[in-house]
């Protein structure tokens, strides 16, 4: 469980004071505590008298949202924008009054998380579209309305099992698989991503999600003897470095599993990373110095070592990951990082915001252009598929929210794609123009066929541009499977 737990557990009748206390561990300005007391007086009276299917106070759903937000270290707009982010859709309150009370920037993150409604949709598929459409595109907006609508999702998921109708169930459900928890992934926020993706199959395919808990459960108990005995040899070895360490032992999410289960491994044995010592320390040098001892007491797999120290993943992930031959002849994860790299591990994108109250929205507009390429993408599907929202909604999941593959050119630099691109989706992905001037490519060192070779995670490509003409032709739009790629051909016709 995430965010709105205390000592292990999930807050039961929670009050305004949860929140301010957990605002007090990061911003004491009382002229912002006072106007989060204000907004809550505010939602407290509008929402009075109205329950939520699980028979509690509606009020507490809001709290929830701004606990999250609390947690998260978000700013006093944002936590303001959490309390009041149902009035304007559930009650006679406009955005117009909000912004008269607590100003323009409320105003807007309130309106960034309301759904659209009394528009003139034909159907309620356009009207859901549309909506999914406006939750994407608020993160080129403002990336906190996403993160409202995270916080927002999370804990609807976490009181699902209230919900009486059962299709309702499965429909939020597989809208918290395909959009939320891959966007909490894509802004590396992993403690989030992973609830959402357990409560999602909770929902989705309860009996999946029962036989694949029970195999983990049961795999827990058998490891535990051995899991123990390693971690005292693990402690062992840090006790010889001279600095502060921890180790945590987690075990993969079982939706985590459940793919994995369904994808490629034939059983638990065969997930390399079921079980893993996380081991932090507050040096850099230290996780690669650490290896040696590591590798000389537990033999490595080496075809699974990754550094992502080096080569972090695009969602600022950074760990050493060494699979290792355990006790009981099982497969063990080691995964070295320092003590701020778990953090960004944990929290991604929101991990510094205490840091940058005064100044939050630039901040994660900054961390997103920069560091996030799903962000900088979505403009390239925005204008392509401007007025139709099924075909952006569809695109943007298939392209920037479901499973990706990396590769790398002959310099070492990684480039993160759809599964299924083509080199030339690759092309048009390195450079405007590359796709262009295209002529020939070599992966792995071998010609390959650049209209029909289907690329793979760690591919090696080398690309042959040749600029004294155009080489792309009109058909390679429909060969194309990013919509950059094909963007970008059809503006040469």
């Amino acid at each position: 469980m995430f965010l709105t737990q205390v000592d292990d557990g999930l807050i039961e009748n929670i009050t305004i004071e949860h929140v301010i206390n957990k605002v007090l561990e990061y911003n004491a300005d009382i002229l912002d505590i006072a106007k989060i007391r204000r907004a809550y007086e505010l939602a407290d009276n509008l929402h009075g008298g109205v329950l939520r299917e699980s028979g509690e106070p509606y009020i507490t759903h809001p709290l929830s949202v701004a606990y999250t937000c609390a947690c998260l270290r978000m700013d006093t707009s944002s936590i303001v924008a959490s309390i009041l982010h149902d009035v304007v859709e559930d009650t006679e309150i406009t955005l117009e009054e909000i912004r008269k009370l607590f100003g323009d920037d409320v105003s807007m993150l309130v309106d960034g998380v309301t759904k659209l409604k009394g528009l003139n949709f034909a159907t309620k598929e356009e009207q859901r579209f549309a909506n999914m459409k406006k939750i994407i595109l608020s993160m080129k907006k403002d990336i906190r309305i996403i993160l409202i609508k995270l916080a927002d999702r999370l804990h609807n998921m976490r009181t699902l099992g209230y919900k009486k109708k059962k299709e309702k169930q499965v429909e939020n459900a597989l809208e918290t698989l395909d959009l939320f928890a891959p966007i909490a992934d894509r802004l590396g926020i992993y403690r989030m991503k992973t609830e959402l993706e357990d409560l999602g199959l909770k929902y989705a395919n309860p009996s999946e999600f029962e036989r694949v808990n029970e195999l983990v459960i049961e795999e827990e108990e058998r490891s535990k003897l051995f899991i123990d005995e390693m971690l005292g040899t693990i402690k062992m070895i840090l006790s010889n470095v001279s600095c502060e360490y921890d180790v945590k032992v987690r075990t993969k999410n079982i939706y985590g599993v459940y793919k994995r289960l369904k994808r490629t491994a034939r059983s638990l044995d065969e997930i390399h990373d079921l079980m893993a010592f996380k081991i932090l320390v507050d040096d850099i040098d230290l996780c690669y110095s650490l290896l040696r001892p590591i590798h000389a007491t537990y033999k490595p797999v080496n075809a699974n070592f990754k550094d992502y120290i080096c080569s972090p993943k695009k969602n600022g992930y950074e760990s050493i990951h060494t699979t290792v031959h355990g006790l009981n002849k099982k497969l063990v994860q080691m995964q070295l990082r320092t003590f701020e790299m778990d953090k960004v591990a944990s929290l991604g994108i929101t991990a510094y915001l205490d840091k940058h109250q005064n100044d939050t929205k630039d901040y994660l507009k900054s961390e997103a252009k920069n560091k996030f390429p799903f962000y900088n993408s979505l403009s390239d599907i925005e204008s392509f598929f401007e007025h139709d929202n099924k075909s952006f909604v569809d695109s943007t999941l298939k392209e920037l929210l479901s499973d990706n593959i990396y590769v790398s050119d002959e310099n070492g630099e990684i480039t993160e794609l759809p599964l299924g691109s083509t080199i030339i989706d690759y092309a048009y992905k390195k450079g405007e123009d590359f796709g262009n001037y295209l002529i020939s490519a070599k992966v792995n060192d071998e010609e390959v066929d650049i209209e029909h070779y289907i690329l793979k995670s760690n591919d090696r490509v080398e690309l042959v541009l040749d600029y004294t003409k155009v080489q792309c032709v009109k058909d390679w739009a429909i060969i194309a499977k990013t919509t950059r790629a094909r963007k970008l051909i059809l503006e040469n016709y």
